[in-house]
């Protein structure tokens, strides 16, 4: 159904939910360490050993390849709680505490503890604290919750939903990231997501981006056909400046793929925007109620990236002005909410996509129908 100019508007999250401490509090525990969270590329450690230290959300999470694929810990142990390990980089064999030498397998086994039996370590207590991990096409995702995750509810497959179906022709697990920029947003991750939602602002902010896709401001970015794609301008079919550019749009794609931009939103944490010959990757990081880290990563395919003078600056230079004007726009709107006057705001007819956070946090039971807390 066509979103009508004169439809109710409906209201917004609470102020609470993007200013309150408390409120993200529970958020870490029921979303953030409770669902399947984004964290990079598999191809960025591919070497025995290799790790990256991750904050989700304040829990920090070790994710290093081991001998039979990625495993993650949490980053502590068993000891005396030192943390393990820091930043990126290779061990060699083993895990090895800073503190008393306390050694782990790759795959978080106790192996040694210098002058204590191992029989005499609790037997609960002689691995790290095991995360989840799974891949889907190449994206790595991590869940720190200890609770099973062997039925239907708490699988990736779920939580991805029928994306994987929609992004079937996308050669994603072939792509490889040849740039990535880091932004520093001084406002509440939902405020991003909502951004992401819907275009309604897309005609103000971002005038760049409407020259090479008009569809983005007619109406208010109102009646955008998301599942088969937004049509670029007549002769444009990817994000650059000009909406061309020298590479070749991935094999396989559809006719509509191959001149249309599509985009997917997987809660809580991860963007994804895909042209005929690129995908914008973007992970977000929660670091407090009106602060989060979000990361941008530039995928190609292996056979672009291999040919003679391949340059994605164009896609790079682009995207990287329409993200600054995205971020602006949103740390304005995190400003307006400390107002003591502001409650809660509203979603127009054209950010029925956007309502989707609200429907999002009532289901993980933060909110209640009427944005009322619990």
């Amino acid at each position: 159904m066509k979103p009508s100019e004169n439809s109710r508007l409906e209201p917004s999250l609470p102020r609470e939910a993007y200013w309150d401490q408390a409120f993200y509090a529970r958020e870490c525990e029921s979303v953030f360490w409770d669902q399947w969270f984004y964290v990079g590329r598999a191809e960025q450690l591919q070497a025995l050993g290799s790790y990256r230290v991750l904050d989700v959300a304040g829990e920090s999470v070790i994710l290093i390849r081991a001998a039979d694929g990625l495993r993650a810990h949490l980053n502590f142990c068993r000891h005396r709680g030192s943390r393990l390990l820091c930043g990126q980089g290779t061990v060699r064999g083993t895990i090895r505490c800073p503190y008393h030498s306390w050694a782990y397998a790759l795959d978080g086994r106790l192996i040694a503890s210098p002058f204590v039996a191992p029989e005499a370590v609790p037997p609960d207590a002689r691995r790290l604290h095991h995360v989840a991990v799974d891949e889907w096409n190449g994206f790595v995702f991590v869940r720190c919750s200890p609770g099973a995750i062997g039925d239907g509810a708490a699988t990736l497959a779920t939580q991805l939903g029928a994306i994987p179906q929609r992004l079937a022709r996308y050669p994603l697990g072939e792509l490889k990231v040849v740039r990535t920029l880091r932004y520093e947003v001084v406002a509440n991750w939902k405020v991003m997501l909502e951004n992401y939602n819907e275009c309604y602002h897309c005609a103000g902010v971002h005038p760049e981006l409407c020259r090479v896709v008009p569809a983005f401001k007619r109406r208010g970015g109102a009646e955008l056909d998301w599942e088969r794609g937004i049509p670029h301008r007549a002769g444009a079919w990817t994000f650059t400046a000009n909406g061309t550019a020298d590479r070749a749009p991935f094999a396989g794609l559809s006719d509509d793929e191959r001149v249309r931009h599509k985009g997917e939103l997987v809660y809580p944490n991860f963007m994804l925007s895909l042209a005929a010959e690129h995908v914008a990757a973007f992970s977000l990081w929660p670091a407090g109620p009106a602060a989060t880290t979000i990361v941008c990563d530039f995928l190609f395919h292996a056979d672009e990236i291999a040919k003679p003078g391949f340059d994605p600056s164009d896609v790079i230079e682009f995207w990287n002005l329409v993200n600054r004007q995205d971020w602006s726009i949103c740390e304005s709107v995190q400003a307006g909410m400390s107002s003591r006057a502001f409650r809660h705001g509203y979603y127009a007819p054209m950010e029925d996509a956007s309502l989707d956070i609200r429907r999002y946090l009532e289901s993980r039971g933060l909110v209640s129908g009427d944005t009322t807390l619990p």
